[in-house]
């Protein structure tokens, strides 16, 4: 996500991404009956095979089962759609859009601020195209990477992960707080690129997130494999298995992961989800359960420091019982 694109176009895949100031365009327009297109045809190939696996089956697998990178590549063993899944994650899209929709002043008045001075003139340079998608992909690759390690951003983000299926409707499963890391992309205006053209940067990087999630495809050819970010390496960013927490980052490019040290490649069947899945389809969990979690764990931490710590380190951190 997570990541994705507004509000039609899912303007946060894995999330996070800063909302676009600009008016619905057309590209918003088609992308809902797009979805529901490609979200059929891809439920009808799932169907057609006659080796889906039952959800939950690797919960009983040991972490070395979960983590051996030895043998070759487990077949493609998909698990499918699931109705009140899909359903919860088109709820979550729902409120995604509506907020977006909501904080889009907001955030386009920040942007045409920052813009205002900003101290060159980037978006105005031959190449500023590339130049711009480049530079959002970059940024998203740590927006995206912080909300995997402060709990505080985890909390908005932990909701594209939450479900235990992964197709393109999961790709849909958006956030209902991603405004908080909307200035990761700050730098954008300041160095020059108008609000449109940072706008348009983010609706296309995250509109390549969709297609991602899917189980129908297995590998691409060797050299996307190596540079873009591919359904096979995004099913790794979704899995709890151990070796597959925490990586696979990037938006279109893979080589962020791979400069960065957080690739990995994926060699066992993913087991989707949490580490403690939720165990739920009500909305209002979904968007806000973890930030409700954070507050007790704050509410209850004796200190400031052990406070602090429950916002502020990594989803899971507790304290030291030895300095509590």
């Amino acid at each position: 996500m997570a990541a994705a694109r507004g509000p039609f176009s899912l303007r946060a895949c894995d999330s996070g991404a800063v909302k676009r100031s600009l008016p619905i365009d057309k590209t918003d327009m088609v992308t809902l009956p797009f979805f529901v297109a490609t979200m059929l045809a891809e439920a009808k190939v799932l169907r057609e095979r006659s080796e889906l696996r039952e959800l939950g089956d690797l919960d009983d697998w040991t972490p070395q089962q979960l983590s051996d990178t030895s043998p070759p590549p487990d077949p493609l063993i998909p698990v499918g759609y699931e109705p009140r899944d899909t359903k919860a994650s088109l709820t979550m899209l729902a409120g995604n859009i509506a907020l977006n929709l909501a904080w889009a002043g907001v955030v386009g008045r920040a942007s045409r601020a920052i813009f205002g001075r900003r101290i060159a003139n980037v978006g105005q340079a031959k190449g500023a195209f590339v130049a711009s998608m480049v530079m959002w992909d970059f940024l998203y690759y740590w927006s995206h990477r912080w909300q995997h390690e402060k709990r505080l951003f985890w909390a908005n983000h932990v909701v594209h992960h939450s479900s235990e299926h992964y197709n393109l409707s999961t790709a849909l499963r958006q956030p209902w707080a991603g405004i908080m890391l909307s200035w990761v992309y700050w730098p954008m205006p300041l160095v020059g690129f108008t609000p449109a053209q940072t706008a348009k940067a983010s609706q296309l990087n995250l509109l390549y997130q969709y297609w991602i999630h899917t189980e129908a495809i297995d590998r691409m050819a060797p050299v996307a494999e190596a540079t873009l970010n591919t359904p096979s390496h995004h099913r790794v960013h979704h899995g709890a298995n151990p070796q597959y927490l925490d990586k696979n980052y990037g938006g279109i490019l893979i080589l962020w992961d791979r400069l960065f040290g957080t690739f990995e490649p994926e060699v066992r069947r993913v087991k989707y989800g949490l580490t403690k899945n939720i165990k739920t389809f009500a909305p209002l969990t979904i968007g806000y359960g973890e930030f409700g979690a954070m507050v007790h764990d704050v509410s209850r931490a004796k200190g400031w420091r052990n406070k602090v710590g429950h916002v502020w380190k990594r989803p899971g951190w507790k304290p030291d019982p030895t300095h509590a």
